[in-house]
């Protein structure tokens, strides 16, 4: 890692309030070098005061929009602010800080860098049909990107400063938009990605859904997402290898 580059940590955060401080700390103490943006999902409860007193910078969203919203307005923060890195992190507690330097190094010779759950790493696991439409993800865009992803619904993931510029302007909100569609958009603009296997933990705030219904729904959703990314008209990139578009009703605002 270059001392000189500038790297933000972005939380996309809704009413994580209760949390927030311990994951805050954490990443201050495993990772000392980066600063930290809170995006405030247009929570009820007091997550912009809490990130604020934990050292973060905030930025509000007047309602909540979802990951794919919070992430698009961190990205445009980064963009804005000259970030050179920047790292996604949920507030929940789920992502180690402490993979944050394996991610750092991958993306030495790549665009994206995503931390896989199921590369060798620890002992997180998924059943059932949700199960199951990450593996068809992860066939189907390994093929794409021509490398190995094992997880490609991963949020744990970090960007380089080309990359930054490319989602300041354009990014999915939509339904697994943040994890699937992003991917795929970055892959057909000519952008690289890698994994590399990270352990993940169990949340320490909220509540996941694992009912068999949800998870079907799921399985039906990440067929059309993935679909949908395929056949969406992307943005040109001109010869230097930057984002050639601009600002549009679908993109950042």
């Amino acid at each position: 890692m270059n001392p000189e580059q500038r790297i933000l940590v972005v939380l996309p955060a809704w009413n994580e309030s209760e949390g927030l401080p311990s994951v805050l700390k954490e990443i201050q103490t495993k990772l000392p070098f980066a600063d930290s943006l809170v995006v405030d999902d247009g929570s009820s409860d007091d997550t912009a005061r809490v990130a604020a007193e934990g050292g973060a910078a905030v930025v509000r969203l007047p309602y909540n929009l979802g990951v794919g919203g919070a992430m698009r307005l961190g990205y445009r923060y980064a963009y804005e602010h000259d970030y050179d890195i920047a790292i996604q992190i949920d507030a929940d507690g789920q992502h180690d800080p402490a993979f944050v330097p394996d991610l750092l190094q991958a993306l030495d010779t790549v665009d994206l860098v995503i931390g896989a759950r199921f590369a060798g790493v620890g002992d997180y696991t998924v059943r059932g049909p949700r199960r199951l439409a990450m593996r068809l993800l992860s066939v189907v865009l390994s093929r794409i990107a021509r490398t190995e992803l094992t997880d490609t619904t991963s949020g744990y993931r970090a960007c380089n400063r080309q990359l930054i510029e490319f989602f300041a302007h354009w990014y999915p909100v939509e339904y697994l938009g943040d994890t699937v569609e992003s991917m795929v958009g970055a892959l057909r603009c000519g952008f690289t990605v890698r994994q590399v296997p990270v352990a993940m933990r169990e949340r320490t705030t909220g509540t996941p859904s694992a009912s068999p219904v949800k998870a079907m729904v799921y399985l039906g959703r990440a067929g059309f997402v993935l679909m949908l990314a395929m056949i969406r008209r992307m943005p040109e990139r001109d010869i230097s290898g930057r984002s050639a578009l601009r600002p549009t009703a679908g993109g950042a605002k």
